[in-house]
């Protein structure tokens, strides 16, 4: 690779908008990687910009940084990936985003029913969790995570 397609981690932070810290964590992760400078700066491949962005959007629609790895691994390492590349990879994510999304949803939607009441507490709440039924279910806010209330009766959560 000629040396003028290498940039300082510096630039790259200011470029991209993520902590030299971070890139540092990321190469460490293998998700990008740099070369070294005679004097160990770390030098990286113009084209890392754009798995940098990757990785942002990647977090942002709430992939794991195990799942970012997997679809990174799947595009080429030593070139900015071709349109069509990141069509069959960002393709593979519609899945999972329509999952976020309908999370999502149902937490705007059901978010008034669970502190509507005012009294913010799950475990005191006789409206929708009399004498905390929900715990049974499992850890964290039940209804907002898709639980039922009707899941719980007697203390017990319902087969």
């Amino acid at each position: 690779m000629d040396r003028n397609d290498l940039i300082p981690i510096g630039e790259v932070a200011t470029r991209s908008g993520v902590a030299a810290s971070a890139l540092r964590f990321y190469e460490s992760e293998g998700l990008i990687a740099a070369e070294r400078s005679a004097g160990g700066r770390r030098m990286f491949p113009r084209h890392v910009l754009r798995r940098v962005a990757f990785i942002r959007v990647a977090q942002r629609v709430g992939l794991s940084l195990d799942e970012i790895g997997g679809a990174l691994s799947m595009l080429p390492a030593d070139r900015a990936p071709t349109v069509r590349e990141w069509t069959g990879i960002s393709g593979t994510w519609r899945a999972r985003i329509d999952e976020e999304i309908t999370a999502l949803e149902r937490t705007r939607d059901e978010l008034t029913s669970c502190i509507g009441c005012g009294c913010l507490s799950l475990t005191k709440c006789r409206l929708y969790n009399p004498d905390d039924r929900a715990a049974a279910l499992g850890d964290g806010p039940r209804f907002l995570l898709g639980d039922d209330p009707d899941d719980v009766e007697g203390g017990a959560p319902r087969p």
